[in-house]
């Protein structure tokens, strides 16, 4: 059974960090000055725990309503994990009286957020050297 948890960033940090670190930094290549940033304080942070009580995944809900950030282990994924998140975090946005969502995904991962009803907005640009595509969902 998966337990997704919502934090702030004193509570999440060293979960949500290791996490970043190993999909972002050690396998996208991403540099690490990048990945930490000054925004991480103000947000929402999800992590999804495994049955043995082991972060597995992790997300953000900054304050204008974006989401970011959003990592599966490798080991973890194509379970479904990234998509409790996801809905998670809408969901903390629809609770705070949000009307919509945003977020910059990578191309790779279009498909996944389609499924979740987000839709493509604008041209494609490159973040950290990585194709990303601006996305929207309202509710």
């Amino acid at each position: 059974m998966l337990r997704i948890e919502l934090l702030d960033w004193v509570k999440a940090r060293a979960e949500a960090s290791r996490i970043r670190f190993a999909v972002f930094v050690e396998e996208q290549r991403v540099p690490l000055e990048m990945e930490l940033d000054e925004f991480d304080p103000h947000c929402v942070h999800a992590l999804a725990f495994s049955r043995e009580g082991v972060a597995v995944a992790t997300g953000r809900l900054l304050p204008d309503a974006h989401i970011g950030r959003m990592a599966v282990l490798k080991a973890w994924r194509g379970r479904g994990i990234g998509g409790a998140i996801l809905e998670r975090l809408v969901a903390a946005a629809r609770a705070r009286g949000e009307h919509e969502v945003a977020l910059s995904a990578q191309t790779h991962a279009l498909d996944f957020y389609r499924r979740h009803q987000f839709l493509e907005e604008g041209d494609t640009y490159l973040d950290a050297g990585i194709p990303h595509q601006t996305m929207r969902r309202s509710f």
